[in-house]
């Protein structure tokens, strides 16, 4: 199927939805016979960006690395879903200006729900202290300002933030209706 390359950005805390969100949705696009990738923030960095820390700068750096290969496959026509927490502002807008085409898609969920979600045990550890510099506790997260989909999983059924995520991406002309 022809169409316009696009970075869908996946973006929110730790548990708020991002992975789940954005299989379903590439599940969706793939057997609707569109070209994509998932770039999964977990699985770039056993790969892509092995050897970075947590650091600002580290963080950085990784994402400025998953924007880099967005960018390669979405000027040749790739639908590119990323799901990384990327919990800086300046950063996202730097992968932003540098794609073009790009739809920050916030999965917006409270801080409490997310802790409750905690299937890895990451934010209980990053309680008692054994993890450093973790998003949303010891570390900073930066919502987007003004991103193109929102996604409320606190309030919505997955299907209904899928439905969000792809409506959006039709209204925005990057998919056939």
């Amino acid at each position: 199927m022809e169409h316009k390359g696009v970075t869908v950005w996946f973006t929110g805390l730790s548990g708020a939805g991002k992975t789940t969100i954005s299989q379903v949705v590439a599940q969706k696009l793939k057997d609707a016979g569109y070209k994509l990738e998932v770039l999964d923030g977990d699985i770039v960095r056993t790969n892509l960006t092995k050897g970075l820390g947590f650091s600002k700068e580290d963080r950085d750096e990784n994402i400025r690395r998953i924007g880099f290969v967005s960018n390669l496959l979405t000027r040749n026509g790739v639908i590119v879903i990323v799901s990384a927490i990327s919990p800086y502002r300046e950063i996202r807008d730097e992968v932003r200006g540098k794609i073009g085409n790009f739809v920050e898609v916030f999965v917006n969920a409270p801080l409490a729900t997310c802790e409750e979600r905690d299937v890895k045990g990451l934010y209980k550890k990053a309680r008692s202290g054994e993890i450093k510099m973790f998003t949303g506790i010891s570390d900073p997260y930066e919502p987007p300002l003004n991103p193109e989909i929102e996604c409320r999983t606190d309030l919505e059924e997955l299907d209904e933030s899928v439905n969000k995520v792809l409506q959006g991406l039709k209204d925005l002309g990057y998919l056939a209706d």
